[in-house]
């Protein structure tokens, strides 16, 4: 990119003066030349991440108002970014796929996430459930290998692979995926509990993981607003015995 051909440029220039007004060794001009290479690319980067965050604030922002069309604008208006420093690129487009993945633009939100960054988990996991919706199971679970091989430590995202395969027949395969996900979680709890309930037949517990499972669109709020409710109810019966 612009940052890493600016930073070479630096090296050879660099290297070349010292090599022809110096009488230095070569392999000290070249040292030199790549000390000046390294202080250039770290600064242009820096650059690049100081935009990046001015960004994201405003983006978040928007997001809290309710202003999920601007943010995505603002995102899209930024893309240019992506020429001068590796990775930009694929993480806005995981952004902005996840964005518009939360208005339920379902389309829209596959054609960015397919494009984007592999460690960003959340737009993995969404990338993975439009193949599921598509009838695409094998897409879905080589999304899914590939977003816990980067990202093995996050219990949810192992959970939300588990129920994804829970719910394209794949009961015994959800079963290993969790007793996976609990290695490398540390064996935590919420998996312990998921997992115990698809061993008995019983279906996953997903609402103990809040806004982040909601935003997967998987289950409907008025669902988790009547189990919620069914809850409440049952544990005043409780209280008036």
């Amino acid at each position: 990119m612009i940052n890493l051909a600016i930073s070479l440029a630096v090296y050879i220039l660099v290297a070349g003066l010292l090599q022809v007004a110096t009488d230095l060794q070569p392999w000290l001009n070249a040292l030199v030349g790549l000390l000046a290479f390294g202080l250039v690319y770290f600064l242009l980067s820096r650059r690049v991440l100081k935009k990046l965050t001015a960004v994201m604030e405003t983006v978040q922002r928007d997001m809290m108002a309710g202003r999920a069309d601007k943010a995505i604008k603002t995102l899209e208006a930024t893309l240019p970014l992506g020429k001068w420093q590796f990775l930009v690129t694929s993480q806005l487009y995981s952004q902005i796929g996840s964005l518009h993945y939360l208005k339920r633009d379902f389309g829209k939100a596959f054609d960015f996430l397919q494009k984007g960054f592999g460690r960003h988990w959340p737009s993995m996991g969404m990338l993975a459930i439009c193949y599921m919706k598509r009838n695409k199971t094998d897409k879905m679970i080589q999304t899914f290998e590939k977003a816990v091989s980067l990202t093995r430590n996050e219990p949810l995202l192992w959970n939300l692979y588990a129920y994804c395969l829970e719910k394209v027949g794949k009961h015994s395969q959800a079963i290993e995926v969790m007793k996976k996900g609990l290695k490398k979680t540390g064996n935590d709890e919420n998996l312990q509990e998921n997992l115990d309930a698809l061993v008995n037949g019983r279906k996953m517990k997903m609402q103990i993981y809040g806004d982040a499972w909601l935003q997967f669109h998987l289950e409907k709020t008025g669902a988790i607003v009547k189990k919620q409710t069914k809850a409440v109810q049952g544990r005043r019966k409780i209280v008036r015995r």
